[in-house]
């Protein structure tokens, strides 16, 4: 069963619980070393294989393979977007609005960690760096007709798009020089030892209702990214 996203995907559900390879090649009747060829794409699983492990961790055969972003399988023409209303999978309307609150999700997971850091100088950093994003993004869609003015807009509209990317990239160096507990512009740096230690089981436990929506995002960006 040749599959590129199968190793990524039971590792990841591994490391979720923080479990170890002992421990889950152990409960599946398999040896550590099988699972580790296995997490590593060496090796190819079965079938049967394939159904004892989504059973064990409690997601469908299609996530395990990444035929579907939804751990149960549920395509969106089963998640209701709001009441009364249902996603129909074969819709545009459907996938922007999985794609909208599979953002919206995970923007609560950033800001809910900004408020456990407390740092109103690494937020302001942090909530800089997505104005960014979405000024640019909101002109290039504004703009995709060659007749909308732009009087709206102060920036050249020929320069916009690389101003926006260079304030991106100083936002982001400014949050990660204060996480790092430097000070800067009068602004203390984040003391390390107020910093918790993160992981995706705590993650589950502290977001249950979003966690899921920034781990399916996470893997779609460095999917899209490596080009695998």
């Amino acid at each position: 069963m040749t599959n590129s996203d199968f190793p990524r995907i039971l590792t990841l559900l591994r490391k979720e619980r923080g479990f170890s390879q002992k421990s889950v090649a152990s409960d599946l009747g398999i040896s550590q070393a099988l699972l580790s060829h296995y997490e590593k794409g060496i090796r190819e699983c079965g079938l049967d294989f394939l159904v004892r492990a989504a059973d064990y961790y409690g997601v469908s055969c299609d996530y395990l393979l990444g035929r579907t972003p939804h751990r149960n399988g549920v395509a969106p023409a089963e998640i209701p977007a709001n009441k009364g209303t249902v996603l129909n999978a074969f819709d545009t309307t459907s996938t922007m609005e999985y794609q909208r609150r599979t953002l919206i999700n995970s923007l609560h997971i950033v800001f809910g960690l900004l408020k456990k850091i407390n740092s109103e100088g690494v937020t302001h950093h942090v909530f800089a760096y997505f104005s960014d994003a979405i000024y640019k993004t909101f002109r290039t869609l504004y703009s995709a007709h060659g007749k909308s003015p732009q009087e709206v807009f102060s920036l050249d509209q020929q320069l916009y798009r690389s101003q926006t990317d260079a304030h991106m990239v100083l936002e982001e160096a400014k949050a990660h020089y204060l996480l790092e507990g430097n000070s800067f512009e009068n602004i203390s740096g984040v003391k390390q030892e107020t910093l918790s230690v993160l992981n995706p089981e705590k993650l589950l436990r502290d977001f249950p209702q979003y966690a899921p929506s920034l781990f399916e995002l996470v893997q779609k960006v460095e999917k899209n990214i490596s080009g695998k």
